[in-house]
């Protein structure tokens, strides 16, 4: 088992191979740099990814009991939230006891700072004592690693990413402790996992839980589509079936989330879609996501689902395609195995689908796109 530094003031981290302490990683005053700050900018340069790694460690161990996170804004604006330090401490020691990581083990960093996701690796590193492997944030986080890290945490893109390059597939093969978040997993990226040594990981949570909450393995013997939850946490339904969440030591309020859930008789659950991902066209509820799972193995280029205004209907669903050219006999084929109500009205190609910061789906940003595509056609 683990043993945990969660006093602060005593804690190190080590940051490729080399050792900091405390008193390396603390500035002396609001408007001074850290010894960490200002090695890391002279090497690396101002804006670098380490020059960031450095800044969180200084709010780190600046003497405050709360730090500020943002919200990914996949479904509508971000929001900036002050979290407890002591609370991301317990995040930090019910996944590295899950996962039994001990000190000494190397930890990828490749997601951004400024998000509970990246911050949670490093205080992960911090109350445990994992070395700390930082990698700009990228879509090929493996691809100047001589060596596997023995935990990673990364997104669906990264991994897609990584699995298309033998050598960095490699890689990602003989890290033992790979997790996955901050958005849906395709069923394709699924399969292609399954024959790897290590068990593989989907995570559950947000912002609010201090990262995951819950976990389901991809691979392996343990294979399951069901999310079991932490033992500290409490979960049920809400009378619009949506996830609640009660985890005290991750967050004192009971969260109600926008998150439809199924659970099973052993009290693991699933997430069917967003409450507010749900389309009312002609009075029946369609799920976005359901749509998109549906159209996945149809569909050869990259698209989304979302909606727009309809006089007749309330809302009528479009689908967003980003492809130069629309080969709409096998599109119109592939939307005629959906049920009649699922079926897009409106088919729009765009250069880019929108995506949040962290690799999700910008749904608010892809109802805008497709309203000004529908208005100017």
């Amino acid at each position: 088992m683990s043993t945990f530094v969660t006093e602060i003031s005593q804690q190190t981290i080590t940051i490729d191979g080399i050792h900091y302490t405390a008193a390396d990683a603390t500035a002396s005053a609001p408007e001074t740099k850290s010894l960490l700050q200002t090695k890391f900018r002279t090497i690396y340069g101002e804006n670098s990814f380490y020059a960031a790694l450095a800044d969180f460690l200084a709010e780190w161990f600046d003497g405050n009991d709360t730090l500020k996170v943002h919200t990914s804004g996949s479904t509508g604006t971000p929001k900036e939230l002050w979290v407890e330090k002591s609370r991301m401490m317990n995040s930090a020691k019910l996944t590295v006891s899950f996962l039994n990581l001990h000190k000494g083990d190397s930890a990828l960093l490749c997601m951004p700072l400024q998000y509970i996701a990246g911050k949670m690796v490093v205080v992960r590193s911090l109350v445990t004592g994992l070395n700390l492997i930082p990698v700009s944030p990228c879509g090929h986080p493996m691809q100047d690693l001589h060596a596997a890290p023995t935990f990673a945490a990364m997104i669906p893109m990264q991994v897609f990413n990584t699995l298309q390059e033998p050598a960095e597939r490699e890689l990602l093969m003989q890290v033992r402790h790979l997790i996955i978040g901050g958005g849906a997993i395709d069923e394709n990226l699924e399969k292609s996992l399954q024959d790897f040594p290590y068990a593989i990981w989907s995570t559950y949570g947000m912002t609010e839980t201090l990262s995951h909450i819950a976990l389901r393995q991809l691979n392996g013997k343990g294979r399951s589509e069901w999310y079991t939850p932490f033992s500290h946490v409490s979960l049920s339904s809400s009378e619009e079936g949506t996830l609640v969440i009660n985890a005290p030591l991750v967050n004192p309020e009971i969260l109600q989330t926008n998150d439809i859930v199924e659970f099973n008789i052993s009290g693991q659950f699933r997430i069917l879609g967003r409450k507010d991902n749900t389309i009312n066209t002609g009075g029946i509820k369609v799920q976005i996501e359901q749509v998109e799972d549906a159209l996945r193995p149809l569909l050869s280029c990259p698209f989304m689902i979302t909606s727009v205004s309809d006089i007749k209907f309330g809302e009528q669903i479009v689908l967003l395609l980003e492809t130069d050219t629309v080969d709409y006999e096998n599109i119109n084929k592939a939307i005629a195995t959906l049920p009649p109500y699922w079926r897009p009205k409106q088919i729009i190609n765009i250069e880019k689908l929108p995506q949040t910061e962290t690799g999700k789906p910008d749904r608010a940003n892809a109802r805008k796109l497709a309203i000004n595509k529908i208005d100017k056609a």
